[in-house]
């Protein structure tokens, strides 16, 4: 079974980028179980175990291993054996923190043109939930999404979508029902030849069944929701590239419980664009938002304008990636002066744990 390359996003610039690293098979990486990874390649999938050179990069940091979306190099030894040996540098990638006390992160999927924030309506919208992962989008150098699932259970789920707006300066809103077709004409445009759409969200928000309508045919397990509390249960346990009929491709993400922020604001100052521009207005340059005389987010917070709930969540991150920007410059610093293990047992690191991250 041949693959066709360009229908998931080969070009040029990746062609160049593998010439300077010859003697291998390129691929794209559908999915990875247990370091093993199924890489889709001109002659079709193949497994490949990870080279010895990637491992040891990884041990050195997290990201370096391949993941779900990485355009891969794939040498084949005289026995057979398949190895990933080089992955080639990422476009974008979604990266969070992970749950170890080593401010390392862990890539959820690489090389998406669009990331679709997947949010269902029923029982009700997590706005927190929703203003964390479009930090995560945008910090990722994709464009972000917000698609509102299972609409058929809201009595008028454009009112929804036109109040979450508020909360997601600039980026599109959609409202969909996988179940009962409505609403994916904009979200299949996201899918068009040589492009990818990821999607990330909890579990039960509907993920697989989007994966499922966008490609036609049932390639994901779906669990329904329970119409009492609108809770569904974890059924994708991978990241895994689907690709679509036509050309394109969609990564579904499992439903991770937890999403912690790493180091970079740039992600958090996009997802709150509209702080960002009220600040802009306050008289010094160096505002705290916190008493200064004339500051533009006070009087905003006074007259309505923002509201007290969505100031607590850009305050709670900001927070958040400063400890965790803190952390990775302490670590880094252990590094040069000889490893991060004997750093750990000094007393170098900030006092205050970062706000609990997650769902």
């Amino acid at each position: 079974m041949r693959i066709e390359l360009t229908a998931l996003g080969w070009d040029a610039g990746w062609a160049a980028s593998a010439r300077r690293r010859s003697g291998h098979q390129p691929g794209r990486v559908a999915r990875v179980d247990r370091g093993v990874c199924t890489v889709l390649c001109p002659d079709g999938p193949v497994r490949a175990s990870v080279g010895g050179t990637l491992l040891a990069a990884a041990a050195r940091d997290l990201t370096n291993l391949p993941c779900a979306g990485d355009w891969v190099l794939v040498g084949t030894w005289p026995d057979g054996r398949r190895t990933v040996e080089t992955v080639l540098p990422r476009r974008t990638a979604l990266v969070r923190r992970t749950a170890g006390k080593d401010a390392s992160g862990q890539v959820l999927a690489a090389n998406l043109d669009a990331a679709a924030v997947v949010e269902p309506v029923h029982p009700e919208p997590d706005t927190g939930r929703i203003e964390r992962l479009l930090s995560l989008v945008h910090e990722s150098g994709a464009r972000p999404l917000v698609v509102l699932t299972k609409v058929d259970l809201a009595a008028d789920p454009d009112a929804i979508a036109r109040q979450l707006a508020a909360i997601a300066p600039g980026v599109p809103v959609l409202a969909v029902s996988a179940e009962h077709g409505t609403g994916l004409d904009p979200l299949r445009a996201q899918v068009a030849p040589g492009r990818t759409l990821g999607l990330l969200g909890p579990s039960g928000a509907g993920k697989s069944s989007l994966v499922n309508a966008l490609a036609g045919a049932a390639v994901m397990p779906t669990q329904a929701i329970r119409r009492v509390d609108g809770k569904g249960r974890h059924t994708t346990t991978w990241r895994s590239l689907v690709p679509v009929p036509g050309g394109g491709a969609v990564i579904d993400t499992p439903g991770v419980r937890a999403v912690g922020l790493l180091d970079g604001s740039t992600g958090l100052d996009q997802a709150f664009a509209d702080i960002a521009e009220l600040a802009l207005d306050c008289r010094y340059a160096d505002c705290a938002h916190d008493g200064e005389p004339a500051c533009a987010v006070r009087d905003a917070l006074e007259n309505g304008e923002l509201t007290a709930r969505r100031w607590e969540s850009w305050r709670r991150l900001q927070r958040e990636v400063a400890f965790e920007t803190r952390r990775r410059e302490t670590r880094l610093a252990a590094e040069r002066r000889g490893g991060w293990r004997g750093a750990r047992r000094r007393p170098s690191r900030p006092s205050r744990p970062p706000a609990p991250g997650g769902f």
